[in-house]
């Protein structure tokens, strides 16, 4: 199966898409893969700090969301990071060289359009880097953006 190109199912643009390639979906997952380089957004050269992972998880949660679009030729729509509960890193940063992968597993999606997905990075070729970074991450895709943004606004 040829997967989109992760740019076709992220709301993101330019440098903002900090994932480089969807590299297997689910019905309830999705994994991406990010190669840490320094060119990289938030690369200080000899990495990325770990509190970047919490926008991995996010943009591969979006780009899960993507994809069901995708499959049934919808539009991707803009989504919301509501928050995140129990993320914890064991390194303070991803090292320049470093791919990563980057797992969403949907744990609940409520009609209202609030989500809750169980996230983990890990390193690719290093065992003790397993599950690196994990994290709950909360977030809400309202059925029309425009239409909730004017509501919150008044």
């Amino acid at each position: 199966m040829t997967l989109p190109d992760i740019r076709s199912l992220v709301p993101h643009s330019g440098p903002m898409v900090l994932l480089d390639r969807v590299i297997a979906v689910g019905e309830e997952s999705l994994c991406a893969e990010v190669s840490i380089r320094p060119d990289t957004l938030f690369c200080d050269g000899a990495g990325v700090g770990a509190w970047v992972g919490v926008e991995y998880m996010a943009q591969a949660v979006a780009a899960f969301a993507g994809y069901e679009a995708h499959l049934r030729g919808e539009a991707v729509k803009v989504g919301f990071l509501l928050g995140s509960r129990r993320y914890a890193a064991k390194c303070a940063s991803f090292a320049t060289g470093s791919k990563l992968h980057v797992h969403v597993q949907r744990a609940l999606q409520g009609e209202n359009g609030l989500g809750a997905f169980e996230c983990r990075i890990d390193v690719v070729g290093d065992p003790g880097m397993a599950a690196v970074a994990t994290a709950s991450i909360t977030v809400f895709q309202p059925e029309n953006v425009g239409e909730f943004l004017q509501k919150i606004s008044e």
